[in-house]
């Protein structure tokens, strides 16, 4: 089995890439931006499987397919849920929400293994694309967050967070009232746990609170500096590749 990944957060791909070595499969190659794949499939015979990121650093991963006619299968790994249909219209057969599930990751890869591509057609089940799209106003985001605090459990309630950081290889959540805590988490782990009318990543370090937003600023390579209400420890720098989803999150 011919087997690559494609995502941008790199430390994604190789805990993705461990998660399949205990399953028995074989990565022969990451990549890691939509110019970089489309280079690659331009230029090397196209995989049995691909693990697909939605959202890459240079844009979403549907405009490989814009330019490259693909017919590997392929498994989508991603933090957003609100890409099902345009899912359901490649060669799909599974879509697995970030942080990646062990079992559900083994339950992807047993359903490519049952499929023969060559006289059957590899698709999504209807029915796994509805359990998908779900309402926004029905899925349940975290509210809540346990820090250890010394001996002690402090609770932190969402609203009160302005962001969240990593730093030193650690995870932070930086208060209202000035104060950071580290998390036993990851900004990647996050992603599919924060409410996003109120969180937004704007780049690799960051998620910000829209309402602890306090002044927007240009900055250089077309990119923009967000000042929050207490939190001024480094800067915050909406990424240049972000800044368009970033605009649109605002409104």
């Amino acid at each position: 089995m011919n087997v690559i990944i494609i995502e941008d957060e790199k430390p994604a791909a190789r805990r993705l890439s461990r998660l399949l070595a205990e399953l028995d499969v074989s990565v022969s190659i990451m990549l890691h931006s939509v110019e970089e794949s489309i280079a690659w499939f331009q230029q090397n015979e196209h995989p049995d499987l691909i693990f697909l990121d939605i959202q890459l650093s240079d844009g979403l991963s549907f405009e490989i397919f814009d330019l490259i006619e693909i017919h590997s299968a392929i498994i989508f790994t991603t933090a957003y849920d609100e890409y099902a249909l345009q899912a359901f219209k490649l060669n799909s057969i599974d879509y697995l929400l970030k942080p990646i599930d062990d079992e559900e990751l083994e339950k992807a890869v047993a359903k490519y293994r049952n499929f023969k591509p060559s006289t059957q057609k590899i698709a999504l089940d209807f029915d796994d694309i509805k359990k998908l799209l779900v309402n926004p106003l029905e899925r349940e985001y975290k509210k809540r967050f346990t820090v250890r605090v010394g001996q002690h459990l402090k609770i932190l309630n969402a609203d009160e967070i302005e962001c969240f950081y990593s730093e030193n290889k650690g995870t932070y959540a930086a208060t209202s009232d000035g104060r950071n805590y580290l998390l036993d988490t990851t900004l990647e782990n996050l992603e599919s746990e924060l409410e996003p009318k109120l969180f937004f990543r704007v780049s690799r370090k960051f998620y910000i609170h829209v309402n602890h937003i306090k002044d927007i600023v240009s900055y250089t390579n077309s990119r923009l500096q967000i000042k929050l209400n207490r939190y001024n420890e480094q800067e915050i720098i909406v990424s240049r590749e972000r800044v368009k989803d970033f605009k649109l999150w605002l409104e």
